[in-house]
């Protein structure tokens, strides 16, 4: 029988996978379900009669008898920023190598009956648990108050999050290229600092204002920015008039391109008279103008984190209250400095 055709005018079920193999209805189950007591030569058989039927079992059915559905939840929200996007699209991945479907809910924003509402609605989908996409100050409020049977991770909401998560660790990332730039020579180091209701744009400001407490030195007053590469460019030509600043910490690389736009217009040679350092490592920050020295963090890595976490907290369900205790409730993302030709020493 030629793979793919139906069988009698309708699709095979698993009756006549059954008939072809020369098995049982329960032997397919077995060999279905990954059951260890089928005999090789009877499950190769069985695999055989599959792929010559091109069956696809019953995902409906399945889930009744085993309560596995294989599917997991995601709340994100619409937005077309480097990070969120690739967090999503990490999360896919990893689900797939894990064995699992993905469903996405979309939300317009992230406030607690968005949130809720999208949980709920991703719980009539039987999904097994759900991910929350949150990197912003109402997503944590709303994870807070979250009431849900099925265990809930969230991606990018740092330490906040009452529920179990992973994140970048975004203060150690800005220590860094604040540190970097005053070994280089600088005497102090402004900042382009990103949305004041996001979790990364505060976690980059304190760790830039921690940095330069460490070591006593001048904190100016940070240019607020909204991730844009024009709210980088609007900062960037005030900086540019300013002939004390030498070095600049962006919160983002789109920032970081603004900055760079507006120190040429204005003359300030990058990095000759201004050392330009970003945050995220997007795939055009090595081919600016010049190359952009920045902090990576993975956004793919933190996606997959994000999704093997929650299946971690899917296991412990059946284990012990002691073991359950026991499960990781956070996980950090450590980020590294790239270095590029937009920073060197003061002059």
């Amino acid at each position: 029988m030629p793979a793919g055709n139906a069988v009698g005018g309708r699709q095979p079920v698993m009756a006549d996978v059954a008939r072809l193999a020369g098995v049982s209805h329960q032997t397919v189950s077995r060999v279905l379900n990954d059951s260890p007591h089928v005999k090789e030569e009877t499950r190769e058989r069985v695999l055989n009669a599959i792929r010559e039927l091109d069956y696809r079992p019953n995902t409906a059915a399945r889930t009744l008898v085993t309560r596995r559905s294989q599917t997991l939840g995601v709340v994100s929200f619409d937005t077309t920023l480097y990070g969120p996007a690739s967090m999503l699209y990490g999360i896919e991945q990893a689900a797939r190598s894990a064995g699992y479907f993905v469903s996405i809910v979309s939300l317009r924003s992230l406030d607690g009956r968005s949130v809720q509402e999208a949980v709920d609605r991703l719980r009539d989908q039987a999904v097994e648990g759900v991910l929350v996409i949150a990197p912003q100050t109402s997503a944590v409020g709303a994870l807070a108050h979250l009431s849900s049977v099925v265990p809930v991770v969230a991606v990018g909401a740092g330490a906040q999050s009452r529920v179990p998560g992973v994140a970048v660790d975004n203060e150690a990332g800005a220590r860094l290229a604040v540190r970097y730039l005053l070994d280089l020579g600088h005497r102090t180091v402004h900042h382009v600092a990103g949305p004041a209701n996001w979790l990364d744009a505060q976690a980059r400001r304190h760790g830039w204002e921690s940095a330069l407490e460490a070591l006593e030195r001048p904190t100016p007053e940070p240019l607020a920015g909204d991730w844009s590469a024009r709210s980088g460019y609007e900062a960037g030509l005030r900086l540019a008039e300013d002939p004390e600043v030498t070095a600049v910490f962006c919160a983002n690389d789109h920032m970081a391109l603004g900055v760079l736009r507006a120190l040429h217009e204005r003359g300030r040679k990058v990095p000759a008279e201004v050392s330009v350092v970003g945050f995220d490592d997007i795939p055009e920050s090595s081919y600016l103008t010049p190359p952009l020295t920045t902090v990576r963090q993975d956004f793919g890595e933190l996606g997959r984190r994000g999704l093997e976490l929650l299946v971690e907290q899917l296991e412990q369900q059946d284990s012990t209250p002691a073991r359950r205790r026991q499960a990781r409730q956070r996980v950090l993302v450590t980020p590294e400095l790239v270095l590029r030709q937009s920073s060197s020493g003061s002059r």
